[in-house]
C-alpha cells in the first residue's frame, strides 16, 4: 500500500471516555465503529482511497466485532452491497470518488432508492471537487435530490464528522432513505481529536448469523407499479420524516450573532473557510465565534422550509455560501421564502462565482461585494487592499520573470514499467503512421502529457475501448484503445472487450499489467501477485507480475484469438508487436499485453531486501546507466523519447559547444528505458550501462586497482595532472 495505516489502526480500539487523535479518514472509520456498522466496502478514489485502505488493513479489528469488509470491484459492485439493508436491519456503508464513482454507481442507487431501506446506509463519497481535484467539475447534489437520499456535508471538525457518521445511520432508519456524506479533500486529510465512544458489535453480524432470509415483499423491489408508490412515498413520508429528525437532534448549526440583521447560510464543508474569510472583516476570531448570524447546512438535502424561513424571517439580507454550480440550494431557499411571501433579499451567485473552489480569497471577493450593498458600516476597504495586493505581488512575480515558466505537467514516476511503451508507440508510428487512440483512467493517464501527447479522449474508467468504436468503422487506419489492468477489471472487460468480440471489431487493445490499481495507492486487484510470489521473489528481486495469468485466461476464454504479452521495458520488442497489431491481416480483435510490475511496489519490496544484506555485509550488485559526455552531441532526441526524470541536461564541459548535453542524475533505478530508446530509436551511442557493486570481494577490489592503474598509466600527462 502507498500508506501503511499500521499503527494508526490501534487508535480504533479506543474506548469510552478515552481522546482520539488523528485525522479525517480515521475518524470516519471510528464513527463507523461506533455506530454498529455491519458490513462496509467500496472501491479506491481520491480523496477517500485512504478510507478503503483503512477498513482492508483492519480487517483484524472488524472481524472481532463480526463486521464484513468487501473490496469492491467497482463502485457499482459497492452500491449494489447496500441492498441488504432493503430487507434487513443490518447498517451498512460504503466510499468512493465522487462524481465519477457515484456515476458508475447510479443505476444501484436508484434502485436503492425506490424502496427504501430498513436498516442504516450512509454512502462516504470524496467530493473531489476545486482546485485539487482530478476529475469532471460537478457535484453529487443532483443525485441526492433526484434519487431522494440525504446528503450530510459536515463541518469539517473531528467531533463533529464522527457525529454526523453516527446520525447519519440514524437519519437513515428514521426516514428509510439512504444518506450520503460528502467529504472534500481539506475534510478527508483535516486532524484534530475528539472524546471516542465504544465500538458497537452489530446485533446481526459474521459473528451473530441470521437463521432465515425474509419473506418475500414485492413492495420491496425496485420494480413497476410498485415503483409509482416508491416515489409517492419518497414526499409524503420518507423526506418529512428526514427533516424532523434533522429539527430534532439539531443536526444543522445555527451561530446567532450580534449583526442580528443580516444573515449567512453556507454548506458545513465550506464552514472553516468562512470563518477565516470573515476573520479578514473582523467579523470572526480565530475560535470560530462569528459576528454574522450563521446557519450551518450539515445536511444539505432535504432543506427543512420552517428551519429556513425562521433564519430568513425579518433580515435585511442574507447570503447563501454554495460551492458549485447549478446553485441547487441558493434556489430551492428562494423558492421556499417566496411560497411563503417572505421579501427578504437573497444573495449568492450574483457576488460570488459560479464555479470552482471557494477558497478563502473568492469568499472574502464576495463577501466584500455583498457587505459593500447590504451593511455599508463594515469596512471592506482593509480587504479590497488585502485582495488587490495578493493580485499585485502575483502580478509583480510574473514581470520579474525574464519569461514565463514552463508548464509542468504530472508524470510517470521513476522506472514506470508504462513508460517505454509509450515510447514505443511514438516509435511505432513513424512506421504506420498517426493513430487514433482512445485513452482511459490510470496512471497511463500521464501519457496524455508531454512529450508523448497520446490520448484523443478519455470516457470513463475501463472505457477506451467501448470509446473507440465510433471512431474505428469510420477510420481508414486502425484505432488503438489503452487501458489499465485496474480499468480492465473495472469496467473494461465488459464495457470494451466483450462488445468488441460480440460485433467482430477489428482494434487494437493496449494493456497495462503492473499488477496492480497504481494511480489510487497500489491496491490490490484480482491480477495482483500472490503474496506467495512477492515472498519467494524477494531474494532476485524479480518482477512479479507474470506470476499472475488472470488477464490472459479472461481473455482467452472469451475467444480472443490475437494476443501478444511483452515485456513492458523491452522498447524494440513492443515497438514491433504494435506495428504488427497495426498492419495484420487478422480482422477482430487484437491484444497487446505490456507486462512490467509497478516500480513503486517493486522498489517498496526491493530496498528493505537490500537494506537487509548491505547489513550483512553481503555482495550487492546495483544497475545503473549513464550518457558518455564527450559523446553526447546534445539533440536531446533521447529526453523527447523518454521524458524519464531522471534523464536531464547539463552544461557541455567542451567549451567549443554551446548545447547541453544528457545526463542521468541520482535516482535512477536502472529500468534500462534510455538505453532501450537509444537502440530501439537508432539514436546515438552515448548511453552505457554500468554495474555498482556495494561490499565487493577482495579480488574484486584488487582488480579494480589495477584497471584504474592501467587507465591512469595511459593517459596523458596533462589529464593525469
Amino acid at each position: 500500500m502507498e500508506v501503511s495505516f499500521a499503527h494508526e489502526i490501534e487508535s480504533l480500539r479506543l474506548g469510552a471516555g478515552d481522546t482520539f487523535h488523528g485525522e479525517g479518514i480515521l475518524a470516519i472509520t471510528k464513527g463507523l465503529l461506533q455506530s454498529g456498522v455491519a458490513y462496509v466496502g467500496g472501491y479506491q478514489g481520491a480523496p477517500v482511497s485512504h478510507l478503503m485502505d483503512v477498513l482492508v488493513q483492519a480487517k483484524g479489528l472488524m472481524g472481532e466485532l463480526g463486521v464484513h469488509v468487501e473490496a469492491c470491484s467497482n463502485e457499482a459492485s459497492a452500491a449494489a452491497m447496500l441492498g441488504a439493508s432493503i430487507h434487513y436491519p443490518l447498517r451498512g456503508a460504503v466510499t468512493w470518488k465522487s462524481i465519477v464513482g457515484t456515476n458508475v454507481a447510479a443505476d444501484a442507487l436508484s434502485n436503492l432508492s425506490s424502496p427504501g431501506v430498513t436498516g442504516g446506509v450512509l454512502i462516504v463519497v470524496g467530493e473531489d471537487y476545486g482546485e485539487g481535484a482530478s476529475v469532471i467539475q460537478e457535484r453529487t447534489h443532483a443525485y441526492a435530490i433526484k434519487s431522494g437520499m440525504i446528503l450530510l456535508d459536515p463541518r469539517p471538525d473531528l467531533a463533529q464528522m464522527v457525529d454526523m457518521v453516527e446520525h447519519g445511520f440514524a437519519l437513515s432508519e428514521a426516514s428509510n432513505m439512504p444518506a450520503m456524506m460528502e467529504l472534500r479533500i481539506r475534510a478527508c486529510h483535516v486532524r484534530g481529536s475528539f472524546t471516542a465512544r465504544d465500538n458497537r458489535a452489530p446485533a446481526i453480524s459474521t459473528r451473530a448469523l441470521m437463521e432465515d432470509p425474509a419473506g418475500f415483499s414485492y413492495e420491496k423491489l425496485a420494480h413497476p407499479p410498485v415503483t409509482f408508490r416508491h416515489e409517492k412515498l419518497k414526499y409524503d413520508e420518507r423526506i418529512p420524516a428526514a427533516r424532523r429528525y434533522i429539527v430534532q437532534h439539531g443536526l444543522n448549526e445555527l451561530h446567532a450573532a450580534q449583526k442580528g440583521d443580516l444573515g449567512l447560510i453556507v454548506q458545513g464543508g465550506l464552514y472553516n473557510t468562512l470563518v477565516r474569510a470573515l476573520q479578514q472583516f473582523g467579523l470572526a476570531d480565530a475560535f470560530g465565534e462569528l459576528a454574522v448570524p450563521t446557519l450551518v447546512l450539515n445536511v444539505t438535502s432535504p432543506l427543512v422550509p420552517q428551519q429556513i424561513t425562521d433564519f430568513c424571517a425579518g433580515k435585511r439580507a442574507v447570503l447563501v455560501l454554495e460551492e458549485g454550480q447549478p446553485e441547487y440550494i441558493e434556489q430551492e431557499i428562494a423558492t421556499l421564502l417566496r411560497r411563503q411571501d417572505i421579501q427578504t433579499p437573497l444573495a449568492g451567485k450574483d457576488v460570488l462565482p459560479m464555479g470552482g473552489e471557494y477558497t478563502v480569497e473568492v469568499m472574502a471577493a464576495g463577501l466584500a461585494k455583498w457587505l459593500t450593498k447590504v451593511a455599508p458600516d463594515v469596512d471592506t476597504q482593509a480587504v479590497a487592499d488585502w485582495l488587490a495586493a495578493n493580485q499585485q505581488r502575483r502580478a509583480d512575480v510574473a514581470k520579474a520573470l525574464p519569461e514565463p515558466l514552463p508548464a509542468r505537467p504530472p508524470g510517470f514516476c521513476i522506472g514506470c514499467p508504462e513508460r517505454p511503451v509509450f515510447s514505443a508507440l511514438k516509435l511505432a508510428q513513424q512506421t504506420v503512421g498517426p493513430v487514433h487512440v482512445s485513452a482511459d483512467i490510470g496512471c497511463h493517464s500521464f501519457g496524455t502529457f508531454e512529450p508523448f501527447n497520446t490520448g484523443h479522449t478519455i470516457l470513463g474508467f475501463g472505457m477506451s475501448l467501448a470509446s473507440r468504436a465510433g471512431v474505428s468503422p469510420h477510420m481508414n487506419r486502425r484505432v488503438l484503445a489503452i487501458m489499465g489492468d485496474g480499468g480492465f477489471w473495472h469496467n473494461g472487460i465488459v464495457t470494451g472487450v466483450q462488445a468488441a468480440l460480440l460485433n467482430g471489431d477489428d482494434a487494437v487493445l493496449l494493456i497495462f499489467k503492473n499488477g496492480y490499481t497504481s494511480a489510487t495507492g497500489t491496491q490490490d486487484i484480482i491480477s495482483t501477485p500472490s503474496e506467495d510470489a512477492k515472498f519467494n521473489a524477494d531474494d532476485k528481486g524479480q518482477s512479479l507480475v507474470h506470476t499472475n495469468q488472470t488477464i490472459e485466461n479472461a481473455l482467452q476464454g472469451l475467444g480472443v484469438k490475437w494476443l501478444r504479452v511483452v515485456n513492458s521495458y523491452k522498447v524494440a520488442e513492443m515497438r514491433a508487436t504494435l506495428e504488427e497489431a497495426f498492419t495484420s491481416p487478422f480482422h477482430g480483435l487484437k491484444v497487446v499485453i505490456a507486462e512490467g510490475e509497478c516500480q513503486l511496489e517493486r522498489q517498496r519490496r526491493l530496498k528493505p531486501w537490500v537494506a537487509s544484506l548491505l547489513k550483512k555485509k553481503e555482495r550487492i550488485v546495483r544497475v545503473k546507466y549513464g550518457v558518455d559526455e564527450d559523446v553526447c552531441t546534445g539533440d536531446h532526441a533521447c529526453i523527447r523519447v523518454s521524458a524519464c526524470p531522471t534523464l536531464t541536461l547539463k552544461d557541455n564541459p567542451d567549451p567549443l559547444k554551446v548545447d547541453p548535453v544528457a545526463t542521468v542524475i541520482d535516482g535512477c533505478v536502472g529500468c534500462g528505458l534510455c538505453g532501450e530508446n537509444a537502440h530501439a530509436a537508432t539514436l546515438c551511442p552515448s548511453f552505457y550501462r554500468a554495474e555498482v557493486v556495494q561490499n565487493p570481494r577482495w579480488h574484486e577490489r584488487l582488480l579494480h586497482g589495477l584497471r584504474g592503474a592501467l587507465v591512469r598509466a595511459l593517459q596523458p600527462a596533462e589529464v593525469r595532472a
